[in-house]
């Protein structure tokens, strides 16, 4: 196996390690909704569970003794089926049968009052037995105990009657015959007595006559009277016994509301609902937010993770924007470190003295990106100009609390000599920073961008190389005017800043189609607002390290000022 397998087989294996921890730091990223979400679904549990009426419910459990009818061949395989059991439930549960229960309980006078107590009434026959659950559901547990045990009854007399009416007829036919068959020997055992005391020769016949008519009498009612107890025998067979074996008692406690399995199971139903809508979300979400969601866009590489600054980090009275001189020990200023050693190692062979920083859209961080990167240059020995280009909305003469006038656009409108518009900011507006001059916007200019195209930005450009070891722009946004497009055709680089709270994937990538159709030379992405709690990617902190250092980055400043390291000779490295 060849070392490349092994890698990529190495990186294969990690995947689903790499998938639950995006998931773990999702998830952690977005707990206080899931959280809070879990907590309102819970309190809205209680709160209804509290209120609502409680539901008690008692059990008798039955044995149904089948019978034994020829009609039906095996009634056990009938009684088991699951129609015959469905037959015996819709029996116990009509309502017919529950107001006759209640009635024999006594509680005709308030009969519809009673039975709106009763909520439920389920049977539910037991597997493989005779077992039969009678359950009913009420609001008075007395009560629900009472009709338990009065069903069953009602129910056998029912299925008795129901059954019972096979027979009828012909118990009926029978029982006419017997007693046709009765009067018949009453009448001739009359007519008997009546000529027992006869002398003659004729009276004798009609007496053995009525004798034998008697005798066939009696004969025939014992055959119809065998038959008739025969078909009650059957009858009696045929019939189904229910027995109570377990009678019903009130139960002591509801069984609904459970109070507490509601407020868990809202708890988890509210925590998923959270899931789905945060999974929803990131799916909708096409911000630039980490390193890999620029690797989905483009091949350009993540040069530098900005990460977001609060007041209370660099105090009441300092500029966030003035970060690397105002808290040089500050971990986001290593990460303006970090992005200055990958530009001074971007390029060998060649030397890069000009960048353009730039955004697609407002509000990205630019001019702080800027600003931030100049200063940390300027703390390491070089001298660095930095220029405000953009003439339409300004930012570097308020963070530097310089005047607006006169500025990049007095030198190539009315020919004014750049070194006097060149402020070093020193250690007034910036502690620390001696190598620093900055150029302001100047006064709005109605054709910017043929300013930014003209020859004298091209002396100005050329100028400004000569007396800096670095020229850093400050552009205005690449999809709201074409100013950067222009700029970029005079620098040797371009670090194009996304904003993770607001730079899109669609923003970022018509970015570098706007500065590739100038052929402009693309660095990187630098990543600004980048949170280590709202993404879980590598972060700086350099808090221990520096915890006892007092003097910040001496080891990076050298003996004297140095040319900016030479960058690889390929100018462009990316692709569309």
């Amino acid at each position: 196996m060849t070392q490349q397998t092994s890698s990529l087989l190495s990186a294969q294996s990690m995947l689903p390690t790499s998938d639950l921890k995006l998931y773990a730091r999702l998830i952690w990223r977005w707990s206080w909704l899931i959280v809070l979400c879990a907590l309102v679904a819970a309190g809205a549990a209680y709160y209804v569970s509290i209120n609502m009426t409680p539901i008690y419910q008692s059990t008798s459990r039955l044995m149904i003794s089948q019978g034994q009818s020829p009609d039906t061949g095996n009634y056990t395989d009938i009684l088991a089926s699951e129609r015959i059991a469905r037959t015996y439930a819709e029996l116990m549960k009509s309502d017919v049968t529950l107001q006759q229960s209640l009635q024999r309980l006594g509680l005709d006078a308030q009969l519809e009052d009673v039975a709106a107590q009763i909520t439920a009434v389920n049977v539910t026959p037991v597997r493989d037995t005779q077992l039969v659950n009678l359950t009913v559901e009420g609001l008075n547990p007395e009560l629900v105990a009472a009709v338990a045990n009065t069903l069953p009854q009602l129910f056998l007399e029912e299925l008795r009657q129901v059954q019972s009416s096979r027979f009828t007829e012909s118990k009926a036919s029978l029982q006419e015959q017997l007693d046709a068959i009765a009067r018949e020997i009453e009448a001739t055992q009359l007519d008997m007595d009546a000529l027992q005391d006869a002398r003659t020769a004729q009276d004798q016949l009609e007496y053995g006559r009525l004798r034998n008519e008697l005798t066939q009498y009696q004969a025939s009612y014992a055959n119809l009277l065998q038959t008739y107890e025969t078909l009650r025998l059957t009858e009696a067979q045929s019939m189904d016994n229910v027995v109570i074996m377990e009678p019903a008692k009130a139960p002591e406690a509801p069984i609904r509301p459970r109070t507490m399995m509601n407020v868990l199971l809202a708890a988890i139903v509210g925590a998923m609902l959270a899931l789905g809508v945060i999974f929803l979300i990131e799916y909708l979400d096409d911000r630039i937010r980490t390193p890999d969601d620029v690797k989905r866009v483009t091949t350009l590489p993540v040069l530098g993770l900005i990460s977001r600054v609060s007041r209370k980090d660099i105090g009441k009275h300092e500029q966030l924007e003035l970060l690397s001189a105002a808290a040089p020990r500050h971990p986001t200023v290593e990460a303006f470190r970090r992005l200055r050693t990958n530009l001074q190692y971007y390029n060998v062979d060649e030397g890069m003295h000009s960048l353009l920083v730039a955004s697609a859209r407002p509000g990205a961080g630019k001019s702080t990106i800027a600003v931030n990167l100049a200063i940390v240059l300027a703390q390491s020995g070089k001298k660095v100009a930095l220029i405000d280009s953009d003439m339409r909305k300004p930012r570097l003469h308020k963070i530097f609390n310089l005047p607006r006038k006169p500025g990049l656009s007095e030198v190539l409108a009315s020919g004014l000599p750049p070194e006097s518009s060149l402020v070093p900011v020193g250690p007034v507006r910036a502690p620390g920073v001696t190598n620093l001059r900055v150029l302001v916007s100047g006064g709005k200019a109605p054709n910017a961008a043929e300013l930014l195209g003209s020859k004298r930005m091209q002396e100005l450009v050329a100028y400004l190389k000569r007396e800096a070891d670095v020229v850093i722009f400050d552009s205005p946004p690449l999809l709201a005017v074409a100013d950067a497009q222009v700029i970029g055709q005079w620098v040797e680089g371009v670090l194009l800043v996304a904003n993770t709270q607001q730079t899109s994937s669609g923003d970022l990538q018509q970015g570098i189609e706007l500065l590739e159709q100038v052929n402009a030379p693309l660095l990187g992405v630098v990543l600004n607002q980048f949170t280590k709690a709202g993404q879980g990617y590598y972060y700086y902190t350099y808090d221990y390290y520096y915890a006892d250092d007092d003097q910040d980055d001496l080891d990076d400043v050298p003996s004297g000022p140095a040319p900016f390291p030479p960058r690889p000779a390929t100018k462009s490295v990316h692709t569309g």
